[in-house]
């Protein structure tokens, strides 16, 4: 009898041990997403605070150019050796990331963040309800539709006591770029190993995003201190952000990562609150919990 309470004991001291391990296993890579979530709304934040001096089309040239300097010098992408394929798809994602960056932040100057994000986010949901063919995920992106209006109604910051709908159109400009990223990224990940694919990508967006930023900064992005806070503004929203969601792959199945980063409407209030000072008033956080809960129920009833 001593003998067997001894191995009950070990058992289940076994037991714990093993689910400590698991706990700890599973909270490094979920604190990972979280960080790059708040990473990458925090980045946007103060990517904000250069359009006075910048403008949209120059923050993002600052933002592309330091991230695809960041991501060249650690991947070093053997370009050389791409063929024809390969740099198509690569083509096809610096589309889809000039495209995304430079209306999200077209938006950014006439909508508050977590506005601008939430409506942005309606692109990878909508892509998760067509690609999973069930008329019952269509009802997840009819709750976000849902939000995004109640978002509207809530937010004072258009002239008329609603958004701005030219940066609406921004945003969904945004989110339908955002769609094809996933896209995009999804062949360059098939065709290309590694992170090269989007580093190259990125260099390519910062190339046909280069003369756009100078005709409209002009010399303005040569000023030491606008180019460190754009340095900043990349490291939060590219190379961070990136960093630790590879990070979190590595252990996190891909569906909890999916809705982990679900809460990204959430980070841009919190980001937006505290970065540029923007409150959400009790309709639009509404409607913003609407949009997350919204993207965690496509998430979690998407298939594989």
């Amino acid at each position: 009898m001593i003998v067997l309470r001894r191995a009950v004991a070990v058992r289940v001291g076994e037991t714990d041990v093993m689910a400590d391990v698991h706990r700890t296993h599973t909270a490094v890579p979920v604190a990972a997403v979280l960080g790059a979530v708040l990473s990458m709304q925090f980045g946007a934040a103060f990517a904000a605070t250069l359009f006075d001096r910048a403008g949209a089309l120059g923050t993002v040239t600052l933002r592309l150019v330091f991230a695809a300097a960041i991501l060249c010098a650690l991947v070093r992408p053997r370009v050389r050796t791409w063929t024809r394929e390969q740099w198509q798809a690569v083509a096809t994602l610096a589309a889809s990331l000039a495209l995304m960056n430079a209306s999200f932040y077209a938006a950014l100057t006439r909508l508050p963040l977590a506005a601008a994000v939430t409506i942005e986010f309606l692109g990878p949901l909508g892509l998760a309800a067509v690609l999973s063919r069930r008329a019952r995920d269509a009802l997840w992106v009819l709750l976000a539709l849902a939000g995004v209006v109640l978002l509207g109604a809530g937010d004072e910051a258009g002239p008329s006591g609603g958004l701005d709908p030219v940066g609406i159109a921004f945003a969904l400009v945004a989110a339908t770029g955002w769609a094809w990223y996933i896209v995009a990224g999804a062949r360059v990940a098939t065709t290309l190993r590694g992170p090269s694919g989007l580093a190259g990508a990125t260099a390519v967006a910062a190339v046909v995003i280069l003369p756009f930023g100078a005709a409209s900064a002009g010399t303005q992005l040569l000023s030491p201190d606008l180019a460190l806070t754009g340095l900043a503004v990349a490291l939060l929203s590219s190379a961070i952000p990136y960093t630790l969601e590879i990070r979190a792959l590595r252990d996190l199945p891909k569906k909890v990562f999916a809705i982990l980063i679900a809460l990204e409407p959430a980070a841009a209030a919190l980001a937006g609150l505290l970065v540029l000072g923007q409150l959400v008033d009790p309709l639009a956080a509404v409607g913003i919990v609407l949009v997350v809960a919204a993207g965690i129920g496509a998430m979690r009833t998407a298939r594989a």
